[in-house]
């Protein structure tokens, strides 16, 4: 590690290869919680580049508890947190709306970072138990159209990391490797960032492979679409930006959008919106960023058709069915 660390002080950076070798050896706890200190602290001193972040990524899939579902084609909704918006759970509901819909839904996820409630907090609260049992979670995808991996239980190699993490109080670039370490490798992935240094990471690391992609971002610091602003987007090569309008929707106000004070508030918002009682922009919102998953999945349709798809899974009550089914409502 010492020469790796000098490498790295002096300005340099590690290609693909080399940054996946020295993460893995990280996540196998062969380094001291001060050699892991030293390194977390050389990313907080200059930003990551792509590279790096795709050899990161691969070390972290390669530790994780894999979880073999290619015979699907499955998508994940999720959302890098820390923008500060304490938004409700639109990626989680989302993903809900894509499983009414027909879809396989392997979501990835861990209690709430930037906003009182997390998927991890929802799952939780309505009694789902948390597995990295195989038989469960393909039993939980073919019956239902949806399951739920909790990230600590799939990913071992963090516990090295863990402590340090704590023990520093700032962010690293750990914060930001969840959303491209789904255990499943599902074949499609929306993944909502709070920034467009973010965002372009994502796109280095990830457009080599053979992921169907979205990657959005709320030009007014969301990590999702939020309708209160215009959205970028970048998905395999091609990027443009999105306004409500382009949705078939009005511009919201943030306030429209909150989660509330406690799991609690945001159990009682997800209930409602599913049961077809959440306000309009509550209802808009989730459409929204669930047209664009199918949207990711099928790139031939038009954002109308998947907007309308979407729409008539959450309207119809076919996303609270999946809800039921899941939790034994």
């Amino acid at each position: 590690m010492k020469d790796t660390l000098n490498f790295l002080f002096e300005g340099n950076s590690l290609t693909k290869a080399q940054a996946q070798d020295l993460l893995t050896r990280v996540g196998e706890g062969q380094f001291s919680e001060s050699e892991i200190a030293a390194l977390l602290t050389v990313y907080r001193m200059r930003k990551i580049k792509g590279e790096e972040m795709a050899g990161f990524r691969q070390a972290l899939l390669n530790l994780c508890v894999p979880v073999d579902f290619s015979e699907y084609n499955t998508i994940d909704v999720v959302g890098t947190g820390g923008d500060g918006k304490n938004t409700f759970n639109i990626s989680t509901l989302s993903c809900f709306v894509l499983a009414g819909a027909g879809y396989k839904v392997t979501k990835h996820g861990n209690y709430g970072l930037s906003s009182v409630s997390g998927s991890s907090n929802m799952f939780e609260y309505f009694g789902y138990q948390f597995s990295n049992e195989p038989d469960k979670l393909r039993r939980e995808v073919e019956e239902t159209g949806i399951t739920f991996f909790h990230a600590p239980l799939f990913h071992p190699a963090m516990k090295y990391v863990g402590p340090v993490r704590k023990a520093l109080k700032v962010r690293t670039f750990f914060n930001i490797m969840g959303p491209i370490i789904n255990p499943s490798s599902p074949k499609n992935q929306l993944i909502g960032v709070s920034d467009l240094e973010i965002m372009d990471l994502y796109n280095q690391a990830m457009r080599e492979g053979n992921q169907q992609y979205m990657i959005v971002h709320s030009l007014d610091g969301y990590d999702e679409v939020s309708l209160t602003a215009d959205t970028r987007y970048v998905s395999n090569g091609t990027e443009d930006n999105l306004a409500p309008a382009d949705f078939g929707f009005e511009k919201l106000n943030q306030e429209e959008l909150s989660g509330g004070n406690s799991v609690v508030d945001a159990a009682k918002i997800f209930v409602n919106i599913l049961d077809g009682n959440g306000t309009q922009a509550q209802q808009n919102v989730v459409i929204a960023n669930a047209a664009m998953g199918i949207k990711c999945m099928h790139r031939d349709t038009s954002l109308a058709d998947c907007v309308a798809e979407a729409s008539e899974s959450l309207k119809s009550k076919k996303a609270m069915e999946v809800f039921k089914k899941l939790f034994n409502k």
